[in-house]
């Protein structure tokens, strides 16, 4: 009987798992995971867990992987590939043979040089244990001090402040955001953040940290100082690779795959944070994403290329972000694109699009209310996916569908 090991209990790894048996295969499935629970959500971590302490949100019930014929084993670590005799050793000590291996690893919280990774004050968000841990400083009466201007960093900021903390977000480059939205909807973001009562600090470094029994101090380029009951570093991700790397699996910006997330070694494929795949959609650039959404789709795409019956991946990269009542959503990679369109959707909704030199969608931004840019985010999704080249004039009036743009 044939045996598919998945290094990495996470969403991707969860998702391949049960994709496996959701396609039809007979064989031995086994899930390792380094956490103690049963794989969970990370989306939440920086908000609804935060917010409401909650346990983690279970991608499934753990009698489901029983009730599935996954073996699930938690709070284990792989401590070595053997690619020739085709085996995983366990932290456990436990030898695991394999005939088709997937190392869904995921990624780590990327450290500040010169900081300790976890302390008692500074911290960054990456696992519940984490959420746990900064849970207690979200509070009437506590300074958090958040270092990095992106995804993580805002939403913590957000939920800082919803339950009453101080926040102040300190990011070196000269807005937040920079690498992942236009201009026009992080000044959206910020506006906001500032109104909720967030201290914005951009374009600034940071001189020195010291931290003490009781906080920390923060010494800006500026000469600014700052004190902080937490600190949380929330300046990206780097992808686990190490397991990889000591296997000698080839590593580009992660664990490097073909179009099927086959590694460069036979029967041993990546998928998720941890890994880095060409993309035909966009001339075959070698990207790294790290989403839920890839998380899944990876998941179930690994599944399929173990079993022989995969196909190149095609997906249009997605991703969002809610911060008070505004949803921030993308789709598509605006790298390449030359032109930038707004269309405004009302009660100060408004999408940005894209386009590269010969007209073709790219990209669309979209940042509003609740889910009031959802909609055409995912018609935008479709016409990037159909490499289309849509009327600019059509793109931002708001009188024409953009379903109409996609039967065109």
């Amino acid at each position: 009987m044939s045996h598919f090991v998945i290094i990495g209990a996470g969403e991707c790894g969860a998702r391949a798992a049960f994709a496996l048996r959701e396609k039809g295969f007979q064989g031995k499935v086994t899930l390792v995971g380094t956490e103690p629970f049963a794989p969970y959500e990370r989306p939440p971590l920086s908000k609804s867990s935060l917010s409401e302490m909650q346990e983690p949100k279970f991608v499934a019930p753990k009698e489901k992987y029983e009730q599935s014929g996954i073996e699930l084993l938690t709070g284990v670590d792989a401590l070595a590939i053997d690619l020739e005799r085709k085996s995983v050793s366990l932290s456990s000590g436990q030898e695991i043979a394999y005939d088709k291996l997937l190392i869904a690893t995921g990624a780590s919280a990327r450290r500040l040089p010169g900081l300790p990774v976890q302390s008692r004050h500074i911290m960054s968000l990456r696992t519940h244990h984490d959420a746990v841990a900064i849970r207690r400083y979200l509070e009437p009466g506590k300074q958090v001090l958040i270092i990095g201007g992106g995804f993580i960093g805002l939403e913590v900021a957000a939920t800082a402040r919803s339950l009453g903390a101080q926040a102040t977000l300190v990011e070196g480059l000269e807005r937040v955001l920079k690498r992942g939205v236009p201009q026009e909807i992080a000044e959206v973001i910020s506006a906001r953040h500032t109104l909720e009562g967030v201290a914005l600090r951009c374009g600034v470094a940071i001189a020195r940290v010291e931290e003490s029994d009781t906080g920390v101090t923060v010494e800006l380029a500026t000469g600014e100082t700052l004190y902080a009951d937490l600190v949380l570093v929330g300046i990206g991700a780097s992808p686990n690779t190490e397991l990889a790397e000591r296997s000698g699996l080839a590593i580009e910006n992660g664990i490097a795959v073909d179009q099927y997330l086959q590694t460069s070694a036979a029967d041993v494929y990546a998928a998720g944070d941890c890994c880095s795949f060409p993309l035909g959609l966009y001339g075959g650039r070698r990207i790294r994403l790290e989403s839920w959404r890839n998380a899944q789709e990876q998941g179930t795409l690994a599944a399929a290329s173990m079993m022989g019956i995969g196909r190149p991946i095609s997906s249009v990269p997605w991703f969002w972000s809610d911060q008070y009542d505004l949803t921030l959503q993308i789709a598509g990679l605006a790298e390449g694109a030359v032109t930038h369109l707004r269309r405004e959707i009302g009660e100060g909704s408004f999408i940005v699009f894209h386009l590269d030199a010969d007209g073709r969608l790219l990209a669309a931004s979209g940042v509003g209310p609740g889910n009031s840019v959802a909609r055409d985010i995912r018609l935008a999704e479709m016409l990037i996916a159909a490499r289309a080249c849509p009327d600019p004039a059509a793109l931002v009036a708001p009188d024409v569908k953009l379903k109409s743009l996609l039967a065109a």
